[in-house]
Parts: C-alpha cells; sequence; structure tokens
C-alpha cells in the first residue's frame, strides 16, 4: 500500500469511532422520543378501553416499543387492555349470528375490526405462553378459516387488521391453513381493490376510478388505507416463513407500493391525504405518514428496499413526524380523524390526536432505532 492510500485509510478508521457514536447518540435520541410519546399516551388514556381497531392499532405500536426498549410498563398496559376485554374481540358465542360487513356491536366478531386486538394477544402470549391468551383467537380464526367464504377482507384497513394475525397464530399453531387462507382472502382484496396501473389500494369498492374522482378528477387513494396495507405487508414479511410459496408475490407487491408511495411524498416530508391529489384535501397527515415510514423503514432494514432510493424519503418523512406532528408535550398532532376517506376542508392541525395515530407514530420510531443502529 503507497504512502497515500496508507494514511488516508488511517483517517478514515479514526473516523469510524465518530461516527459509530454520533449513529448512536442519534438512536438513543429517538429512544427518547418513542419513552416520551408513549409515556405521554399513558398517563393520558387508561388501558380499560374495548378491543375495537382504533385502541388495538395502538397496542401495535405499543408492543412494538415493549419488544425495542423492554420497558415493563409498556407490556402491563397492553396485558391490562387484554385482560379488560377478556383476550376477545366482538365477544357473541353464538356462531350463527357472527357477521363480517361493518358493525361495532359483539356480533361482528368475524369483523377484521374486532380482531386486530388478536395480534397483541398473540404477541403477549409468545412473552409468557399461557394457552387462555389466544384460545380466543383460535376459536374465531380457524371457525372463519373452515367456511368458504373469502370476502372477509373487502375494505383496505382489513389488511393491516388480520393479516398480521394469521401469520402470527401460524407461527403459534403451526397450521399451514392460516398461510393458505391468508392468501386467499388476500387474492380477494386485491382482486376489488388494487389498482396495478398505479400500484396502490382504493379504501374499498365504493372508491373506485372513474366511479369515484377526487376534485381534480383524479383517482383518489386515501393515504391511511395505503399506509395500513404497506404496514400489514412489512408485518407479514416479518412472520412469514421464508419456504412460504407465496413469499415473492407478497414482495414484489411491497416494493411495488414502495415506489409508488414514493412517488407522491410531498417536498416537506408527509403525504397528503388524498395521495394523487394533493389539493383534494391539502397539509399533512401523520396517521398515513407514519405507516409509509414504518413501511419503508422495514423494507429498508431487511434488505427488500434500496437505501440509496429511500433513505431520502424516509429522512424527509421522520423529519416531519419529529418536528412537526410531535408535539413539545410528546402529543402526536396532524391525525386525521376516524373515517375512510380524504375529505375536502375538514381541519387536521396539531391538536389532531388518536390512539391509531400514536401507533402508527411508535412503529416508525421503533424501525427508526434499528436504522440507526444497523448503520
Amino acid at each position: 500500500m503507497n504512502k497515500f492510500f496508507k494514511t488516508v485509510a488511517v483517517f478514515a478508521l479514526g473516523l469510524l469511532p465518530a461516527v459509530t457514536f454520533a449513529k448512536n447518540t442519534e438512536a438513543e435520541e429517538v429512544r427518547k422520543i418513542i419513552d416520551k410519546v408513549n409515556q405521554h399516551w399513558q398517563a393520558e388514556n387508561k388501558p380499560e378501553v374495548r378491543s375495537f381497531w382504533d385502541n388495538a392499532a395502538y397496542h401495535t405500536g405499543n408492543m412494538e416499543a415493549y419488544f425495542l426498549t423492554g420497558n415493563e410498563a409498556y407490556r402491563q398496559y397492553s396485558e391490562a387492555w387484554a385482560k379488560h376485554n377478556e383476550w376477545k374481540g366482538a365477544k357473541s358465542n353464538d356462531r350463527s349470528k357472527w357477521k363480517y360487513s361493518y358493525g361495532e356491536s359483539d356480533e361482528y366478531v368475524l369483523f377484521g375490526d374486532y380482531q386486530v386486538c388478536f395480534q397483541t394477544y398473540a404477541d403477549l402470549y409468545n412473552i409468557a405462553p399461557e394457552n387462555y391468551k389466544i384460545q380466543r383467537a383460535r376459536e374465531v380464526m380457524e371457525y372463519q378459516m373452515s367456511t368458504p367464504n373469502r370476502d372477509y377482507w373487502w375494505w383496505a384497513d382489513g389488511l393491516y387488521m388480520v393479516m398480521p394475525v394469521m401469520t402470527k397464530m401460524y407461527n403459534i399453531t403451526k397450521n399451514p391453513l392460516y398461510l393458505e387462507k391468508l392468501h386467499e382472502y388476500w387474492t380477494y382484496a386485491n382482486s376489488i381493490m388494487y389498482d396495478a396501473e398505479e400500484g396502490l389500494y382504493y379504501r374499498d369498492g365504493k372508491y373506485i376510478y372513474p366511479k369515484h374522482k377526487s376534485v381534480n378528477g383524479k383517482k383518489d387513494f386515501w393515504a391511511r388505507g395505503d399506509g395500513w396495507v404497506l404496514a400489514a405487508l412489512a408485518k407479514v414479511l416479518k412472520d412469514l416463513p421464508e419456504t412460504d410459496q407465496y413469499r415473492q408475490e407478497y414482495i414484489d407487491r411491497f416494493q411495488t407500493m414502495a415506489k409508488s408511495v414514493a412517488a407522491c411524498q410531498q417536498p416537506e416530508g408527509y403525504w397528503t391525504r388524498s395521495m394523487l391529489d394533493p389539493e383534494h384535501a391539502p397539509g399533512p397527515e401523520t396517521s398515513g405518514t407514519a405507516f409509509f415510514t414504518y413501511g419503508l423503514l422495514w423494507g429498508m432494514n431487511n434488505g427488500l428496499l434500496d437505501k440509496a432510493t429511500y433513505q431520502p424519503v424516509v429522512m424527509k418523512a421522520w423529519n416531519y413526524l419529529t418536528t412537526v406532528a410531535l408535539q413539545p408535550d410528546g402529543r402526536i398532532g396532524y391525525v386525521q380523524p376516524i373515517g375512510e376517506k380524504a375529505i375536502p376542508g375538514q381541519v387536521v392541525d396539531a391538536n389532531s390526536t388518536a390512539n391509531f395515530g400514536v401507533g402508527a407514530f411508535l412503529l416508525a420510531a421503533c424501525e427508526m432505532v434499528r436504522f440507526l443502529n444497523a448503520d
């Protein structure tokens, strides 16, 4: 090695500790943000609330924060919620009355919004395996899989609610039907909601173009809806066996969606509620942005997305999440309220917060720590 290159090599090696220290410092700062946000939420909100999707979506983020930090208070908070709900979603025991159209009463046992809770119950089971934690999940999901119906996931949100349940329950039970039905139900969902030209999902059949259009006559893809789907695919791929026959199909869709999502990010780092028509409902929105950030980070962290392409996208999104969405007291603002579409004129501001938005933020933040630690 000549003298010049030897000098450069020594200089570069001398920088490595400083670079590593900087990355570790950044990761520690994100950990502090996670604790600030989650502890604020838990101090302001008791865990004894129903097991419906909005609360359950928060708990998917809370459990991710637990797995990253090991903070027992986080696990205990989710366990208190599970106990309050008797480790169930909708509670009807009369199978003849079980439904899966939209509904919030106890007969909607087969409705995905009442099944997302099973993700957290499965996580708690894996920490301390006790059959009662997943007994209802098995009863419900295995009954559902015994029916000939395949149209259980008729709205985009439902993919996040239940796809990860199927992979988690497969890993616990090793029943191959979970993976077969996962693909069967997903195939049906694709047939009614997926736009292959744009690589994105409509929220449900009501919003398919040209039957439904944005204010400027464009296709109307709802950011949180597509955020649910990208995050669902990340969570499924995380748990799916490497040998699964459909794995590459899910990877291809994940990569296609990631490219489509990145292409419509706003310069300020967020995604508008109507992804292809920023004028339809202008301004920042946190829940969709956080789910996208989580999905893209997970893809980079697991070798499915190119860092050179997606790191600039993620860093702009993270800057928005931590400088605009995150409020000084730990609240997460600019979360569009519960709904199913981008609504022109709807006010979404720093005071707009919600449980599912906090959950999405925690998912993104945990993946950011992993990203910084990996670097």
